[in-house]
């Protein structure tokens, strides 16, 4: 059913399912579309956060799935995630309980007023925060494991401050389940996944007011991408790292594997724990910046 691809970081490059990221937007989708249709969740003048969660997501796979099919450039990429803004826009006008403002450490809380917040900030959310994880990726766990363990944080902040989304357990648990198997090099999750997820972080985020808790979170998706961005524009290469059939090793430092494999073997499990740890390290601070 999936087109195999090659694990380029595996001894034999055996071939492994691609995209599976699809099967986390069926599920997910169909489960959010059924709590709209069931009435379990109470809508907010009329606006269903399940619904806003799923067409955000619906969108994320598509497209994925179009930059699988079609290679698209980074400059569509880059722009693209601000249509799945309107939903979000759309909810955040409806209700009258999401703040327009954004507490930030050692800053404190900066206003930014209804207009901006609307028609700005909420579609730089999207934009950067699917963006960034899409670009954290290229080994077994990275596009699966780290979202999971930010969507983690997401929720404990909004059980904390007392805006419980338990529903959103069962999206984090496919995320989980295909984080398993991605870290066993089973199934790959491809760019349908990525952006998938990317967009139910950013979507959660908006929708439960965990903007804070997210900001701190993805620190480590922000350093990856502008060391990337970067040396795209003022090196004019790209991050890679060599295989020498065990270990994984770099003579840059241009993204942040490469920046931990720098002239340092280690194994693709070893550099996924790493930013898996890195990430986790700031999803906890951002647990207790977002309950401040």
């Amino acid at each position: 059913m999936f087109p195999r691809v090659p694990d380029q970081h595996k001894e034999g490059k055996p071939l492994v399912p691609n995209g599976l990221g699809v099967i986390y937007v069926l599920f997910t989708t169909i489960y959010l579309f059924l709590l709209y249709f069931l009435g379990i969740v109470n809508p907010v003048n009329g606006v269903s956060a399940p619904l806003t969660l799923a067409v955000c997501i619906l969108f994320g796979g598509f497209m994925g799935l179009l930059d699988d099919w079609m290679d698209l450039r980074w400059r569509y990429k880059a722009f693209m995630p601000l249509i799945a803004a309107l939903p979000l826009i759309y909810f955040a006008i409806a209700n009258p309980e999401v703040r327009t403002s954004i507490s930030l450490p050692f800053i404190g809380t900066v206003q930014f007023g209804a207009e901006v917040y609307f028609y700005l900030i909420i579609p730089l959310i999207v934009m950067i925060v699917t963006n960034t994880v899409n670009m954290l990726g290229g080994l077994n766990g990275l596009e699966s494991v780290c979202p999971a363990i930010v969507l983690l944080g997401l929720l404990g902040v909004s059980e904390l401050t007392g805006q419980p989304y338990t529903f959103m357990f069962v999206p984090v648990l496919f995320c989980l389940i295909l984080a398993v198997l991605n870290v066993q090099g089973k199934v790959f999750v491809g760019n349908s996944g990525s952006f998938a997820i990317g967009m139910t972080i950013a979507a959660f985020a908006v929708v439960a007011d965990v903007k804070s808790g997210l900001l701190v979170s993805i620190i480590p998706y922000v350093f990856n991408s502008a060391l990337i961005l970067l040396t795209i524009f003022f090196v004019r290469k790209k991050a890679s790292v060599a295989f020498d059939g065990r270990k994984l090793v770099s003579d840059h430092r241009r993204s942040l594997v490469t920046l931990i494999t720098y002239k340092r073997p280690l194994t693709e499990r070893q550099v996924v724990a790493i930013v898996s740890f890195l990430v986790a390290l700031f999803t906890v601070l951002a647990v207790f910046v977002g309950v401040l």
